[in-house]
């Protein structure tokens, strides 16, 4: 019982003690929870409709893209600006989906297992000539090529067919996805449009505006005539127009205003010297006879000399463009080709009319030893020469020996080319129709003959100095440390501009960035100063950022933040001033035409007169006299009678007008009403089309991909 007292005694102290156990306990867990819920949030490249995507995920939907792409180009890679084209287009189209998919809901709107086979049934959607399920006789899609395709794919055992198998199968997901989502998407504006509907009064209205064509005398009054500081204009005015103009400056994405300086790093003098001496020397060798692709690869060169004659397209264009001057054995002095900022040793070893394509068939001969592959092919040579047939050799030999196309593009864009690719490709090229030869090379021998030439071309065998106007270590070390000392010297926009010029650098403008921008002001390599310019404030100036091909050294500052919403007038100042001007200028100018009653009387004022012929109201009107397209005056003229003279003042872009009609005329040629009614129409569905803007606005779409890509 003590025991227990002393137990209960100590009751107070043990639930706080147990209590400040289970807070820490519960504030740990916390902890994590958040931690973790933090870590999820920096791997969101965006959202949609409150959506969100993970890098991973998005990741995965380029690289499928990628594969696609790929695969229907026959390419192995692609370029830094077709990876950013790809990733856009991965982005808007899963917005675009999940967009449609929501409204698709909302109304009942699904894409059926069964519509989808009538699809493919029908064969005709234009993604299905895409696939490699297309009936050679009829160039449509086959379903049932398809069918045995899936089949084969879940039956495969063969090891060494499953990766082609996979490759294929993959890309058909892509296109069975995408053919569902473009199917959704067209019900959807299938819906939207036929709640467009067009009339025979709208036909007869606009048939009526084309027809009618109205010839004029115009007076004009040019606003050039009075000069901007002539005009008194105001902040209230800028207010005023800004107010009444307001809803066209709204924005419905964040973008910033930054001010930036970017020195690209270039060879010094020196630098140009040291390379024009080593291309000295090498134009000399080349000239004395030295090794072609000796003094190529000492040289560096960026193109490889590969010793085999091709045709023009193969060489770089600067090159291509002199090689037709040059004699066979001409070698030039080092030039300079600023198109690619390079200088250039050229010698032109030999030049040749040889053909673009050969027709050709081959046996390839192999055996247990040299001796064994040359006598067995000395064997089928002699055989072929007696009149043996071809195929049937071949065929004993388990080889088809079918004829096929060998063409330049095919081979000539090589970098390399080994001794006996070089000596086949040289034969191939230079046997005539019918000839054959028996080619022994270090594993086999071939025996091929050319059937057919066709496309004589002259071919160029030419050996290749490029070499990239490359800066020194040390040069890009002074231009480091200057650009260095100007940053941590200017740690304000003010200071930037006020002493920039002093290091020899110049401040730029980039109004209105967005985050979907790939780069910062077109350099390359500029993600870190993307997601800098995203996360700073007003007034903040970056670190310093070596960026480009390695070449560009770049300084920015943020100077202003334009949220979501309307920009106020500071950013759009310019615009309104231009139309505030000539606000003005028509007020001072129309004052002109007070009491005027004839084309006679505007002229006396100073007004320009000419004759402007065939104006409808369904285009706006040329006019010389100011050089700008006037809609305003089409719509007074399509208004006004024969004969009459239209004294009110017309305010148009470029200038004041007052006209008179001088007749009026019909072309000969019909309009169809009902051709214009259902071109109105296609007009009315064209406009509906727009519907994605709207959509796209309340979706709540967040893009934050600049983080991650």
């Amino acid at each position: 019982m003590a025991a227990i007292g002393k137990i209960r005694s100590w009751g107070p102290v043990l639930v706080s003690v147990i209590g400040l156990a289970l807070f820490a306990f519960i504030a740990e867990e916390m902890f994590r929870s958040c931690e973790a819920s933090k870590n999820n949030e920096r791997q969101q490249v965006g959202e949609v409709l409150g959506e969100r995507i993970n890098v991973q995920d998005f990741q995965a939907l380029v690289d499928e893209y990628q594969q696609v792409i790929k695969m229907t180009q026959g390419r192995d890679n692609l370029s830094e600006d077709e990876l950013n084209q790809v990733k856009d287009q991965v982005w808007n189209t899963f917005v675009s989906n999940k967009i449609v998919e929501d409204e698709a809901e909302k109304l009942g709107l699904t894409v059926t297992d069964e519509e989808m086979q009538n699809i493919l049934r029908e064969g005709t959607n234009p993604m299905l000539a895409q696939t490699p399920f297309v009936n050679q006789q009829t160039g449509r899609f086959d379903v049932t090529q398809l069918q045995k395709f899936l089949n084969d794919y879940k039956s495969n055992t063969n090891a060494q067919l499953a990766e082609q198998y996979k490759s294929i199968y993959d890309y058909w997901q892509f296109i069975e996805k995408t053919l569902r989502q473009q199917t959704l998407t067209q019900k959807y504006q299938s819906l939207l449009a036929h709640c467009l509907l067009s009339n025979p009064v709208s036909a007869k209205l606009a048939v009526e505006a084309r027809q009618q064509e109205k010839n004029i005398l115009l007076a004009a009054l040019p606003y050039g005539n009075v000069k901007d500081d002539e005009v008194k204009m105001s902040d209230a005015d800028l207010k005023d127009k800004y107010n009444s103009e307001k809803e066209m400056f709204k924005q419905y994405v964040e973008t910033r205003d930054i001010k930036y300086v970017d020195f690209q790093v270039q060879a010094s003098d020196a630098d140009r010297a040291e390379l024009m001496k080593t291309l000295t020397d090498a134009s000399q060798k080349l000239q004395s006879g030295a090794a072609a692709a000796e003094v190529v690869r000492k040289a560096q060169s960026q193109t490889p000399y590969i010793g085999f004659p091709v045709t023009k397209s193969a060489l770089p264009s600067d090159i291509a463009q002199r090689i037709d001057s040059m004699a066979v054995g001409q070698t030039t002095a080092p030039f300079e080709t600023s198109m690619d900022n390079t200088l250039n040793v050229v010698k032109l070893i030999s030049k040749q009319q040889l053909p673009d394509s050969i027709e050709y068939r081959m046996i390839a001969v192999v055996g247990d030893s040299p001796e064994a592959i040359q006598k067995r092919a000395d064997s089928i040579y002699t055989a072929l020469k007696a009149g043996a047939p071809f195929d049937s050799i071949a065929k004993k030999y388990g080889q088809k020996g079918d004829k096929q196309w060998l063409v330049s593009n095919q081979y000539q864009s090589q970098t390399t080319l080994d001794a006996d690719t070089k000596t086949y490709l040289t034969t191939l090229n230079t046997m005539g129709a019918g000839e054959m030869k028996n080619l022994q090379f270090s594993q086999n021998n071939i025996i091929a003959q050319v059937t057919d030439r066709r496309s004589m071309v002259t071919k160029y065998d030419v050996a290749i100095i490029k070499h990239t106007i490359d800066f020194s270590k040390d040069t890009y070390s002074e231009a480091y440390n200057k650009f260095a000392q100007f940053v941590s010297e200017n740690q304000t926009i003010q200071a930037l501009e006020a002493n920039a010029g002093k290091f020899g650098f110049k401040v730029s403008e980039r109004p209105n960035m967005t985050n979907a921008e790939h780069n910062v002001a077109g350099i390359r390599a500029t993600r870190e100063a993307m997601k800098w310019i995203f996360d700073a404030k007003p007034g903040d100036v970056s670190p310093l950022y070596e960026c480009g091909s390695n070449d560009h050294l770049l300084v920015v500052a943020l100077n202003k933040v334009n949220p979501i919403g309307y920009r106020d007038l500071d950013g759009v100042r310019d615009m309104l001033t231009a139309e505030v001007l000539s606000d003005k200028k028509f007020d001072m100018l129309k004052g002109k035409f007070d009491g005027v009653k004839s084309i006679a009387d505007a002229q006396a004022k100073g007004a320009k007169v000419d004759t402007v012929k065939h104006i409808t109201f369904g285009a706006p009107v040329f006019v010389q006299a100011t050089g700008t397209s006037e809609p305003a005056l089409a719509g007074a003229v399509a208004s006004a009678k024969v004969g009459s003279f239209h004294a009110a003042p017309v305010k148009g872009k470029g200038g004041v007008f007052v006209f008179q009609v001088i007749d009026e005329t019909k072309p000969e040629t019909a309009v169809d009403a009902k051709t214009v009614e259902t071109q109105l129409k296609q007009q009315a569905m064209q406009a509906a089309g727009r519907f994605m803007q709207e959509l796209y606005q309340k979706a709540g779409v967040v893009d934050k991909r600049y983080l991650f890509f």
